[in-house]
């Protein structure tokens, strides 16, 4: 990689487990301070980081563990409820998904309460989960077995969505607590209605495998999503078929992320352990990353 396209990390945590999944709180967290959640082989971790835009004392970022979790399994995938705060009592609350097929909802007061809570009826790997945002007493979870599921948090099942192959990605409408967004390995995402079950609407990728796809949560009429080595953008208003399409990473594409602060800027990274495995950050107004 030419020195010139390569950017160092500004700051870097070493940490005592492997690390196969992070994901920032995209809450409100009633401080400052943004909740970080971090997971292994046999731990999770909860922090805070403070950026020096939220405090000038601070010299670039400083990170802070707040608690680590035993999780007995590889922990795969992590989400956030919208319940998590720091402020006056913290409450801290996350579900993830594990090499045994199974999802574990950990509640926690930081002290000496903690719960967690085992969710069983996957029968294969578990891709993606995420609470629903608006009081996040559901979780939906997709899966390798060609479902999606939708939990309470007693760990009921309360709808399952036969999918026609493996559940990739999963996205909860951030107002209309009934539509979800689905999308699936052959190229395929669906926006369900929970109240009849029953699928709304199609996008095609019209390429496969698809390996990741999000909802722009700042514009609903967009999705982003990444198929082969290229990058996709929908405006579902328009048509079914991507209306932007452009080769991102050499050795295919692995995630896509929209900013949650600007309808524009969107994320890719390629797939670990390749050659050049970069992650890349887009314009939609820009031809260059």
């Amino acid at each position: 990689v030419h020195e010139d396209n390569s950017r160092s990390p500004s700051y870097t945590v070493s940490c005592d487990d492997y690390v196969n999944v992070v994901e920032f709180n995209p809450f409100p967290s009633g401080t400052p301070a943004s909740l970080l959640a971090y997971g292994g082989n046999q731990y999770v971790v909860i922090g805070t980081c403070l950026f020096q835009e939220e405090d000038l004392d601070i010299e670039g970022v400083e990170f802070t563990v707040l608690r680590a979790f035993h999780h007995e399994v590889r922990v795969d995938a992590l989400a956030w409820s919208p319940e998590s705060h720091l402020d006056r009592i913290p409450h801290i609350r996350f579900c993830t998904a594990a090499a045994d097929r199974r999802l574990r909802l950990l509640t926690s007061d930081l002290q000496d309460k903690h719960e967690v809570k085992t969710m069983e009826g996957h029968t294969s790997y578990i891709n993606h989960l995420v609470f629903e945002p608006t009081e996040g007493k559901q979780i939906a979870s997709v899966s390798d077995d060609h479902t999606c599921r939708v939990w309470d948090l007693d760990g009921n099942e309360s709808a399952t969505l036969r999918l026609r192959s493996p559940g990739i990605s999963v996205c909860w409408h951030p107002e209309e607590v009934f539509k979800l967004m689905v999308a699936e390995k052959k190229g395929t995402i669906r926006f369900y209605d929970l109240v009849t079950q029953q699928a709304i609407l199609s996008l095609d990728c019209g390429q496969a495998p698809l390996m990741s796809a999000d909802w722009c949560l700042t514009n609903t009429i967009k999705v982003g999503a990444v198929a082969g080595n290229d990058w996709l953008i929908w405006d579902i208003a328009r048509s079914s078929y991507p209306n932007e399409k452009r080769p991102a990473h050499i050795d295919k594409a692995r995630l896509f992320k929209w900013s949650r602060a600007n309808e524009n800027l969107f994320a890719t990274t390629g797939c670990p352990g390749k050659i050049s495995s970069q992650l890349l950050l887009h314009h939609l107004g820009h031809p260059q990353v």
